[in-house]
């Protein structure tokens, strides 16, 4: 093993060791089915704890990298060339599995912040908004993604809207209605009623064990494809290592992928799970996210991040949209964001959830 642990590189030990290895394994240096190297042998080269090295397995096995079997060790469960599986039977709608509805973020938190926005900001909130959304809201989001997500993305590449569904219309109109749009299936309607509602040609994926199938997938004449890897509704199905980078490899040629990472910030995973938008390395993948979850459905904000490639597409088609969330709003979000209360608020519902409460 060529592995290295620095002990003051500012990132956990437990995190670097997990990276190596997944490279690693990503790269075919541990192929599909092999054992990698055990624990006590980790630690021991590396000079880390049964613990660190426990810590970075799990990650590796909560997002589809390897597999622990008992009193054997761990296992390659990841496969780069498994783009054509056998074919299997689409899976029934399943009871969802996520977290509570209606959003439990404490009120108290939300009323100060409130208060502390009107008195420092005063009539500034009275001012309309950039297009794309307030400057303060897009550079803390841009700092929380890169902090909370592993996307790095510019304030400028970040459009704020009133919620998935405005987003989704836009990204037709940024897009274009001539292409034709896939989408998972079941799926949340929602999706299926916007492109529906703005003309455009759709097909729907059966969805298997961990994703779409491979065969529908390969066989479709969709140039745009509209997923939700994370957790897809109402099936819960979660996409693993392999299928997240089987759709990467669908979008090389030309086409697009729009991430819904809807209620991902919830997953019992010490570390969030890997979204395809910094797995990419085309440029061809638009993030979509909200805080109707994590915060309440009352707060009507979603946000995209677009590629560096969209930018200037957006201006010319669709950059002259104003936008449709409150300055004040914006204000709010931007000061959670940035006083840690929206991630302490995560983590407190994380290990609530961990905990089975």
């Amino acid at each position: 093993m060529n592995y290295r642990v620095e002990k003051n590189g500012g990132k956990a030990a437990y995190l670097q060791v997990y990276e190596q290895l997944r490279e690693d394994i990503a790269a075919g240096m541990y192929p599909f089915g092999s054992r990698l190297p055990s624990k006590r042998v980790l630690a021991e080269e590396l000079g880390i704890s049964l613990v660190t090295a426990e810590h970075a397995y799990s990650l590796l096995c909560d997002e589809g990298y390897a597999e622990a079997r008992e009193r054997s060790g761990y296992f390659v469960s990841f496969r780069e060339g498994d783009v054509f599986l056998p074919p299997s039977a689409p899976l029934p709608p399943l009871p969802y599995v996520g977290g509570e509805r209606g959003g439990d973020f404490p009120f108290s938190v939300l009323a100060k912040t409130m208060r502390r926005v009107l008195s420092e900001h005063g009539e500034a909130l009275m001012v309309k908004p950039e297009n794309k959304g307030c400057a303060p809201l897009r550079q803390a989001l841009s700092r929380y993604l890169a902090r909370s997500r592993g996307i790095h993305a510019r304030p400028e590449q970040i459009v704020i809207g009133a919620g998935a569904e405005y987003l989704y219309g836009l990204l037709v109109e940024l897009l274009g209605r001539e292409r034709t749009y896939a989408v998972e299936s079941p799926s949340y309607k929602q999706i299926e009623r916007v492109y529906a509602a703005n003309g455009v040609a759709f097909e729907r994926l059966p969805l298997g064990q961990d994703g779409i199938l491979s065969e529908a997938l390969s066989a479709s004449a969709a140039t745009v494809l509209h997923i939700t890897p994370y957790r897809s509704f109402p099936t819960g199905v979660t996409a693993g290592a392999s299928k997240k980078r089987e759709y990467l490899r669908w979008a090389d040629d030309g086409r697009m992928l729009v991430e819904d990472d809807f209620e991902s910030e919830f997953t019992l995973s010490h570390k969030p799970e890997e979204t395809l938008f910094s797995l990419a390395e085309r440029g061809n993948v638009v993030y979509v996210n909200t805080f109707s979850k994590s915060i309440s459905p009352a707060f009507r904000v979603g946000y995209m991040v677009l590629p560096e490639a969209l930018l200037d597409a957006f201006e010319q088609r669709v950059g002259f949209y104003s936008c449709t969330v409150p300055t004040f709003e914006q204000y709010v979000l931007a000061q959670l964001l940035d006083s840690g209360e929206f991630e302490r608020h995560i983590n407190r519902v994380r290990r609530r959830k961990r905990q089975g409460k």
